[in-house]
């Protein structure tokens, strides 16, 4: 028998969550899948996402809500759950913040390939997928990455300003369009640039909350999941804050191994545990994207609420227009560096910078643009960058 504390926790949580907005991932995920996992780095949603689709969907008698740190699993496994949830003909079983199950791994394999009936889904870090675990589960899961809210989700979750997505090629053939509703994007665009991206923004204490998650990141998570130890953890930390200092940058791994004390050969390695928690984007020349094959031309900080808890006021406009750019666009396209200018998107060329911005660099190049900020429309060529800001 379920215990019925666990079916109250499931009811108050979801009695709780509003169902007004909904993440751009929610109409992509296939939510009748045996085994679907959603991650993605702290403070994204992920949990609102589920507790929204289950008080939509779900047949409470049917469904289980579960979080992996509940004081349940103290003396109980999944394992043991999952078998009493379908005996007493249970159908759906979410499980919240299944990192923090020692073994999650093993037991989502088992409740797999034990309960073929039973629908299982899991949300998680943005870095369980470095755990050699997830190989049991490979031919098993479909897994959904999300990210932070998109300037156009913003605009939605904190001012009630509904615009739909927008393609690359939308917003190229019409310079950017337009927001109905909304005359002078400029004021909200800067605040999203400052505490727009994560939705706990919502709550207060952005800052103070935030620092938490970067600490909560680098120095518990990667260590954990990845097998390393507290020393190492402080030390991607150190990284962290030093890369806020001088991005972008091309990695100079001897300078960084330096200052932080650690071997030249871990450098890599150190980044890639950094980007595939979505602390920082590395820009490639070839194949974008976390797998990349291509060199890394560049390393940007994630998102520019994070380089703002991390610099404040002396972070450099310039980066920060870079860094929403491709913050943006990678999460619809495959974004690589250019020889010629700061991205290449397929065979679109975009160049990033200010009001002033020239098309001097580009003026030989096809179909290349300038991606303008501080303007609030474009013109023939010319791009404003909050227009890049819609496309998820």
């Amino acid at each position: 028998m379920i215990d019925t504390y666990l079916i109250q926790y499931m009811n108050e949580q979801t009695a709780l969550v509003s169902t007004r907005f909904k993440r751009y991932m929610y109409a992509q995920i296939d939510w009748n899948l045996r085994l679907v996992g959603l991650v993605g780095p702290r403070g994204v949603g992920k949990s609102t996402m589920v507790l929204q689709h289950i008080r939509e969907t779900a047949n409470h008698e049917k469904v289980l809500y579960v979080s992996a740190d509940h004081s349940y699993f103290s003396n109980h496994t999944l394992t043991e759950l999952a078998d009493n949830f379908v005996k007493e003909g249970g159908e759906h079983l979410y499980i919240d913040e299944v990192h923090k199950y020692e073994g999650w791994s093993t037991a989502l394999k088992q409740i797999y390939d034990t309960h073929p009936t039973l629908k299982v889904m899991y949300t998680g870090s943005s870095v369980l997928d470095i755990l050699a675990g997830k190989a049991d589960l490979s031919r098993r899961v479909v897994q959904y990455n999300m990210q932070g809210l998109s300037f156009r989700e913003y605009l939605e979750m904190f001012h009630g300003i509904k615009t739909p997505v927008r393609t690359l090629h939308e917003i190229v053939a019409s310079h950017g369009l337009g927001i109905e509703g909304l005359l002078h994007p400029l004021p909200l665009f800067r605040d999203y640039l400052r505490v727009g991206y994560y939705p706990f923004s919502k709550e207060g204490a952005f800052f103070t909350r935030l620092e938490q998650v970067i600490t909560q990141t680098t120095e518990y998570d990667l260590p954990r999941f990845a097998n390393l130890s507290f020393t190492t953890g402080r030390k991607l930390h150190r990284l962290l804050v030093l890369l806020s200092e001088t991005v972008p940058l091309k990695p100079e791994y001897t300078s960084l191994s330096n200052t932080i004390k650690a071997s030249r050969n871990d450098i890599p390695d150190y980044l890639l545990l950094l980007e595939k928690a979505q602390m920082i984007g590395q820009l490639r020349n070839e194949t974008g994207g976390i797998r990349g094959l291509g060199k890394i031309e560049k390393v940007y900080l994630d998102n520019t609420n994070i380089m703002t808890a991390l610099v404040g006021e002396a972070a450099d406009i310039g980066t920060i227009r870079e860094t929403f750019f491709y913050n943006q666009t990678r999460v619809v396209a495959d974004v690589i560096s250019s020889n010629e200018s700061d991205f290449r998107i397929g065979n679109f060329t975009f160049e990033v910078g200010g009001r002033s911005k020239k098309r001097k660099q580009i003026a030989d190049i096809p179909d290349a643009y300038i991606v303008k900020d501080d303007i609030e429309y474009g013109a023939t060529g010319v791009i404003p960058l909050w227009a890049f800001g819609l496309m998820y």
